[in-house]
């Protein structure tokens, strides 16, 4: 009895470390399908480049995603590789444990029926009982016969049950050492398609190399662009939340003087904080609970600029911030709101592009380089609601700028957004 307690504990824990294992290879598989899945949009993207004048900073700022990319896939299979090869050591210890325990339940097995063929006259059987010396004795010999049959049996069964599991566990090992062929020969394949990407990027430096001049001048320009529009926002954002506050104040003063109230006496305009009211705070607090599972600003697209400081794609030496995110996406593509919330203000950027302005409580969501706008100041908007056109450059690249701020306080977009779009 304590044998099969033992077994059935044993059985509860492996599978309980399998449920666990499989969670995990869960997690890195749909992973993989979303690294593929970005590749793909990547390499579209870079055929569009190429069916286009050739701009060789935006070609090499592909590239390098899709060289990212690719080695997060590369250690995504190199994982996977790795708890496969564990799973198939574990599950070799324990065929090995298995056909140990097997081999000596056999032997046990066949001497007991050995042994039992041999008295299994009915007629010694009577004679064991009828010899005893009292009936207490006989009676014990009774149970004792009634218990030795009932423990061939059990003996019998559980070599049937380890056979089972025995067989169960070697099919699941073929099977794992299948899969474990498949991702060695994956993850060979995206080393060597990584190694093109790398001399093909090679190739595109050495073209900026011959030309160093002009494309220094293209990247002072950009970054001279970027730093007068990251203004130009922050500027807008202390407007917008001058405005909403002044806004909320009059509200607040016509409800005092319906009531019969004195009215309250202006104070200086706060350009910083948002003056919530409850059903702001409510918003707000809605907002920042979905962090890490709003939806992105685009339908379809990939980070081809994370947020923050970082090398230049092209010029490492040269240091870069991005107040944003940068989502390239494909050409005709609409931005889309977030969450729901009130339209503070659409204006007319640096370059002619537009920009959208979103509250959402004491919340702020940006969206830069529009070329055309669905919405109005004071509109209320839906998540997923479209708000407009996301405009292209000479090359045809269409890309979203997406911010997001807390009042004036500027975060990383890339933590409240949902790992996949």
């Amino acid at each position: 009895m304590q044998r099969l307690i033992y077994i059935l504990l044993f059985s509860l824990l492996c599978h309980f470390s399998w449920a666990q294992t499989s969670e995990k290879q869960r997690n890195l598989e749909l992973r993989k399908e979303q690294i593929l899945k970005e590749i793909k949009n990547v390499q579209k993207m870079l055929l569009t480049e190429k069916s286009k004048e050739r701009n060789v900073l935006a070609e090499i700022a592909e590239q390098n995603k899709k060289i990212r990319l690719s080695q997060e896939l590369i250690q995504n299979t190199q994982q996977q590789v790795r708890l496969l090869t564990d799973n198939i050591y574990k599950n070799q210890l324990q065929i090995n444990k298995l056909q140990k325990e097997l081999g000596v339940l056999k032997e046990d097995y066949a001497k007991m029926i050995a042994k039992s063929y041999k008295s299994r006259s009915e007629q010694s059987r009577i004679m064991f009982v009828l010899s005893s010396e009292n009936f207490l004795q006989a009676y014990k010999r009774i149970q004792y016969m009634k218990q030795y049959a009932n423990f061939r049996k059990n003996q019998g069964e559980e070599v049937k049950v380890k056979s089972t599991e025995l067989q169960a566990i070697v099919a699941t090992l073929e099977v794992q050492k299948g899969k474990q062929r498949v991702l060695l020969n994956d993850a060979e394949r995206e080393k060597k398609d990584l190694e093109k990407d790398r001399l093909k990027q090679e190739e595109l430096v050495a073209l900026i190399k011959k030309d160093q001049k002009k494309y220094n001048e293209q990247i002072k320009k950009k970054q001279e662009e970027t730093r007068a529009i990251d203004k130009q926002i922050q500027k807008l954002i202390r407007e917008a939340i001058a405005e909403a506050n002044r806004k909320a104040r009059e509200e607040a003063a016509k409800a005092a003087a319906k009531a019969g109230k004195k009215p309250v006496a202006p104070t200086k305009s706060n350009t910083t904080t948002f003056e919530l009211t409850p059903e702001g705070k409510i918003i707000a607090n809605n907002f920042r609970a979905n962090q890490g599972s709003l939806p992105w600003p685009v339908a379809k697209g990939y980070i081809s600029l994370p947020y923050g400081d970082q090398p230049h794609p092209v010029q490492s030496q040269l240091t870069i911030h991005n107040s944003g995110l940068e989502i390239s996406t494909e050409p005709g593509s609409e931005a889309r709101s977030v969450f729901g919330g009130e339209v503070l203000q659409v204006q007319v950027l640096s370059g002619g592009n537009k920009a959208v302005l979103i509250q959402h409580g004491d919340y702020i969501t940006v969206y830069q380089n529009l070329s055309s706008v669905s919405v109005k100041k004071g509109d209320k908007v839906s998540i997923k609601q479209s708000i407009g056109t996301i405009g292209t450059n000479a090359t045809g690249r269409a890309v979203l700028k997406f911010l997001l701020s807390h009042n004036t306080t500027i975060h990383n977009p890339q933590s409240w957004l949902s790992k996949s779009n």
